[in-house]
């Protein structure tokens, strides 16, 4: 369980880590959908980081996209992990058994800590939903709260009032559909939700002046695990994976505490 506060009377830093993409239901008994690919790697690496400087984690991840401590366990069917040594006894396989203690004690090291807090999401409405009740809720820590908006976020939804409600049916030929912009989220965050927190998107520059975020990430697909741009009000800064950070997470993770400090 979370406590917001600290032995020493101080608001605990709180960081809700955004992750994953969202879907676009198509139909209210959803069967159809359009979805933003999105693996959640940054997220899930990014919340290990935000543990491991001493901040709570809210992590508001997509279903089924990369989770905390379980990024070096292979890609394969758990089934894979594990062996039969009898009839009554299963065990991990000798060559997952030093990942799979790893990813166990770390876990459950942050989860008994009170530093994280998963929370799953599938479609557009479930992200914007939570996120709208965890940014109410984390208003009381003022410049303690943090957002880091890595979610791969629709830009475009079907209203809830236009889509049909059962299953769209082929037979009625070609589909034509107007998909609706997404409500600005951003706005509502940093001026009714929680105004004093502080704000990391992962949005083009214009963020930083149009929704006021106080630091925009940048990063180009295919170097996007090699190097980010951090853009503040006054200055970019590349962030670069190096022979000492294997992660370019980890440094970015340390140049944003540093940043979060100052705000503070």
């Amino acid at each position: 369980m979370f406590s917001i506060w600290s032995d020493n009377g101080r608001p605990v830093r709180v960081v809700c880590v955004t992750s994953g993409g969202t879907t676009v239901p198509l139909e209210h008994r959803c069967v159809r959908y359009i979805d933003n690919f999105s693996s959640g790697h940054r997220g899930a690496t990014s919340t290990e980081y935000f543990v491991k400087a001493g901040y709570a984690v809210i992590f508001l991840h997509r279903r089924g996209t990369c989770q905390p401590y379980c990024r070096y366990l292979p890609e394969d069917s758990f089934l894979e992990f594990f062996e039969l040594t009898n009839e009554s006894t299963i065990q991990v396989c000798e060559s997952h058994a030093e990942d799979v203690k790893k990813a166990i004690r770390d876990y459950h090291a942050a989860v008994d800590g009170g530093l994280l807090l998963k929370i799953p999401f599938t479609s557009i409405f479930d992200y914007l939903q939570i996120l709208h009740i965890v940014a109410i809720s984390m208003e009381c820590l003022g410049p303690f709260g943090m957002f880091y908006l890595a979610a791969a976020v629709s830009d475009f939804y079907v209203p809830w009032e236009d889509m049909a409600e059962h299953k769209i049916q082929s037979a009625g030929g070609p589909l034509d559909m107007r998909l609706a912009p997404v409500p600005k989220m951003l706005s509502l965050l940093r001026k009714e939700w929680a105004p004093t927190a502080f704000c990391i998107s992962f949005k083009a520059d214009l963020a930083l002046r149009k929704y006021q975020m106080h630091v925009v990430v940048a990063n180009e697909l295919v170097t996007r695990k090699e190097e980010v741009v951090v853009v503040t009000d006054g200055e970019k800064i590349k962030v670069c994976r190096d022979e000492q950070h294997s992660e370019v997470e980890e440094k970015l993770i340390d140049l944003l505490v540093e940043r979060h400090s100052q705000y503070i």
